[in-house]
């Protein structure tokens, strides 16, 4: 079984940064995407970032957050800078997996970013 462990997150001012991470069990080679998502309190989760054939960010991210993969650690990171208080979630590492015709997903379980005003 696929586990992804998240860490980084915290607490940080309007402006600041963090980096968060994500470590795979299994080699990231394998996955055809990967990415983070994202859900504030009483919000559907929603896609922050993935980078599989192509890096895609949502709009209210581009220009601030940054994904990247090191498949040599078996990671995915995602940088953020210029942090709003918006940005405040439980932030969500997945993995997507695809074997002939079936898909396989899988989540950690989550680190909590606080942006304070």
């Amino acid at each position: 079984q696929v586990q992804l462990v998240e860490s980084g997150g915290g607490l940080v001012q309007a402006g600041g940064s963090l980096r968060l991470s994500c470590a795979a069990s299994e080699s990231t080679l394998m996955f055809n995407a990967m990415g983070w998502y994202r859900q504030a309190p009483g919000k559907q989760r929603e896609l922050v970032a993935t980078s599989g054939g192509s890096t895609n960010y949502a709009d209210a991210v581009k220009g601030r957050f940054t994904i990247s993969r090191d498949n040599a650690k078996n990671a995915v990171y995602l940088q953020m800078n210029s942090l709003k208080p918006e940005d405040t979630a439980v932030y969500y590492c997945n993995a997507e997996l695809r074997i002939l015709s079936r898909e396989y997903e899988y989540w950690g379980q989550g680190t909590q970013v606080t942006v304070s005003s």
